[in-house]
């Protein structure tokens, strides 16, 4: 038996191209015995026993397998085959992945493997080229499914899917496309938006932070508008020296910058202290917006370009309060704006379809999965919060809303009873 399989050993060496006397990577070898990975290129695996970025072929079509095929990126960090394994349902690409010291909080609180999946249209899993038909959430949890399908050969244990903001978005719709696919699932901060600009968003914010808050990020806003001409010069410099280019006026971006600060000053959970009084001088003033909500979010060569085209099909978006700058601000409406800013020429006419969010609401509400929803009590997000389609009384979902907690909220933020009750579902849902 034993020179059996010794004679086997040597055989996979010999087919896998390792010459005799050379260090063999087990992990590498029966990554190479999966169908489908065009790529494997090892990466420093710090915490990791292994580390790998890997590109997975993958049809452009789930429904037309003959519209061709894209490379999907996958990064591949393994603990053990007896560890139970996480798969990050991430929204965007995966370069945050690569760094050797990145590590989730689950696989950390579980000691799991972890599946890092890079979305479709983004990074180096943009097809080639880019048709933008086949970029919709059915065909991103087909994405995921395969995936999973393919590695479970190699880790046999409980799976978890867990992705943040979009991430926990795709996270939702994997378990409404593929229900019981994986073994416990954790959207951290996901949002549910109902519309290409969803209405919630104001009524929430308006009540969010403390009063005094409110008002200085109010206030800040209106100065800003005021001091516009004086301020466009040097706003318009930076956008040159950084090789932006808009959709929109100058003067017109420069307002939606300003409007795009209370979100962003929200949703990253802002000092209050920081915002620049009505009496600051005019650098101040401006090098503050350009830090919390700069105009490179509106470049029309924006890197997360492939979210805008999503958010406008079916994720859906925020919209911007305007009333409050009526008398100060140079835009006339801020309607419609994700089309008119964000959207490539060939996409203007692509119309919201409400299809995804009321498939996903739908099986929140009928079912109970073992999922975990996080949400940060003064994050803008939370008011789309998918959490809010969960019916009281479910035996296993479970909603944690960190008080004051903004976009970072995960877990470990929790307050100490939450956090401890989080961890114990999750450790129940493996180990059983």
């Amino acid at each position: 038996m034993m020179k059996r399989l010794s004679l086997f050993c040597l055989l996979l060496l010999v087919l896998s191209g390792v010459r005799a006397g050379e260090v063999v990577d087990p992990v590498r070898l029966r990554l190479e015995t999966l169908g489908g990975i065009t790529e494997i290129r090892p990466l420093k695996a710090g915490e990791f026993a292994a580390k790998y970025e890997l590109m997975v072929e993958q049809p452009l079509d789930w429904k037309k397998p003959a519209a061709g095929t894209f490379g999907q990126r996958v990064v591949l960090m393994h603990v053990g085959y007896d560890r139970p394994t996480v798969v990050v349902t991430q929204g965007y690409g995966a370069g945050m992945a690569l760094p050797e010291g990145y590590r989730d909080e689950l696989s950390k609180l579980l000691d799991a493997n972890i599946v890092f999946v890079e979305h479709r249209y983004f990074d180096r899993s943009m097809p080639e080229p880019c048709d933008w038909r086949y970029l919709t959430a059915e065909n991103s949890a087909h994405d995921l499914h395969r995936i999973v399908e393919l590695f479970r050969n190699l880790y046999a244990g409980k799976w978890i899917a867990t992705g943040i903001s979009k991430g926990g978005t795709t996270t939702m719709l994997y378990a409404a496309f593929f229900p019981g696919d994986v073994d416990a699932y954790v959207p951290y901060v996901g949002p549910l938006c109902t519309a290409r600009e969803d209405d919630r968003f104001a009524p929430f914010m308006a009540q969010i932070g403390t009063p005094e808050a409110r008002a200085a990020v109010e206030a800040y806003q209106v100065e800003l508008m005021r001091r516009r001409e004086r301020l466009l010069p040097a706003f318009g410099e930076y956008c040159r020296s950084h090789g932006y280019s808009f959709r929109l006026p100058l003067a017109e971006i420069f307002d939606y910058c300003v409007l795009e600060y209370a979100v962003s000053f929200w949703q990253w959970g802002k000092d209050p202290a920081t915002v620049p009084a009505a009496d600051a001088d005019d650098e101040r003033m401006l090098s503050h917006l350009l830090a919390t909500s700069g105009p490179g979010y509106f470049d029309r060569n924006s890197s997360i370009a492939s979210f805008f085209v999503q958010a406008a099909r079916e994720l859906g978006y925020y919209p911007y309060d305007l009333e409050p700058f009526r008398d100060v601000t140079v835009l006339r409406t801020t309607d419609d704006y994700l089309r008119r800013i964000f959207l490539p020429e060939e996409l203007r006419d692509v119309r919201f379809s409400k299809r995804l969010c009321r498939k996903v609401s739908r099986y929140l509400r009928r079912n109970d999965p073992r999922m975990i929803f996080v949400y940060g009590g003064d994050d803008p997000w939370t008011a789309p919060g998918a959490a809010w389609s969960v019916v009281p009384g479910k035996r296993n979902m479970r909603v944690f809303v960190e008080p004051g907690g903004d976009h970072r909220t995960r877990i470990a933020t929790l307050p100490e009873p939450m956090r401890r009750e989080a961890e114990e579902l999750l450790r129940g849902w493996i180990e059983n």
